[in-house]
């Protein structure tokens, strides 16, 4: 019998990736998802969906019984949103990721991946980021991450669930193979900007600041390909079940690509040219942001295969044009 696998939050973006990579390595992942930010689309065909909401106790409890380990991606993770309305955000986040591990010793399942976040660091003191740098987070979204790590920590220790605390950084790219295409609603991030802008939907892109200390004067950021995340997720589920402690590990490339290096690569790719304006900083941006996820690779025997500029960018196209 294949392990069944509780992904909560599993019709999202990253969420169905993570369900794809899990039944491609033999197991049976349930997808729980309020759809909210998710995608019937991304219902992968011969996966169980069960529509509920990780803050209604109840729901949560009659999926978890009978499953082998959780994958908790379901989060609300607009920054800047999160600065507007933290309420939303410690309802969903920290209320929600409490009903289920209360819900997880109910039920008796140990082994939980846990979907954080390079937003718990803050501003970077030194680079590239390990695991050790200090976690001082600048908006609630992070510090909603951070306090769900310091809560699994406890119970780790009081009631015997092992936990392996993904922290994520720039989540980029499609399915290579294709079959995971829905999209994201109302993303915010750089790539699905500059995708609406290549089709037209977007009149422009606006870069802000081009005076940074970097070669071209834009930002630098650690892109991470969906699909080598998902796999990461597989492989520290196995590690759980294999007897191993609770751990917490940085996923990213090491390798840093701005903002104008992007636009470049998604105006050669799609064929589109398209406006860009020059505007003024953003508070809080920093200038560079790296993992060191050396950590990833001794643990899990984990590197990225896909995460190179032209795969990311030609796998979130061929995305687009699908739909």
């Amino acid at each position: 019998m294949s392990k069944k696998i509780l992904v909560v939050g599993g019709a999202g973006y990253i969420g169905s990736h993570v369900v794809k990579a899990l039944r491609d390595a033999g197991y049976a992942p349930i997808i729980f998802d309020n759809l909210s930010s998710g995608v019937r689309e991304n219902v992968l065909s011969g996966t169980e969906f069960i529509q509920g909401d990780v803050r209604n106790y109840e729901e949560i409890l009659s999926a978890i019984k009978g499953v082998d380990g959780v994958v908790y991606l379901a989060a609300l993770k607009a920054a800047g949103e999160s600065m507007i309305v933290p309420e939303k955000y410690a309802v969903n986040n920290i209320y929600g990721a409490i009903n289920l591990f209360n819900a997880m010793c109910e039920a008796g399942v140990k082994n939980i991946i846990f979907s954080s976040t390079a937003a718990i660091y803050g501003n970077p003191q030194y680079l590239p980021i390990d695991e050790k740098h200090p976690t001082e987070p600048i908006n609630f979204y992070g510090f909603t991450k951070i306090e769900i790590e310091r809560i699994l920590k406890w119970y780790d220790q009081l009631k015997g669930i092992k936990y392996a605390a993904l922290r994520y950084f720039n989540a980029v790219g499609y399915d290579p193979e294709g079959e995971v295409h829905g999209l994201e609603r109302n993303p915010q991030n750089l790539l699905p900007i500059l995708m609406e802008a290549a089709l037209g939907t977007r009149p422009y892109v606006e870069v802000y600041g081009d005076d940074y200390e970097t070669p071209d004067g834009s930002c630098v950021r650690d892109y991470i390909h969906v699909t080598d995340l998902a796999r990461a997720h597989v492989m520290a589920l196995e590690k759980l079940f294999a007897g191993s402690e609770s751990m917490t590990i940085n996923l990213g490339t090491s390798l840093g690509l701005s903002v104008f290096e992007m636009i470049d690569e998604v105006k050669k790719i799609s064929g589109k040219d398209f406006e860009v304006r020059v505007g003024a900083r953003r508070p809080g941006d920093s200038t560079k942001l790296l993992a060191d996820s050396s950590k990833a690779l001794e643990v899990l025997n984990w590197k990225p295969e896909y995460s190179d500029l032209e795969t990311i960018v030609k796998t979130t196209w061929e995305a687009y044009l699908k739909n």
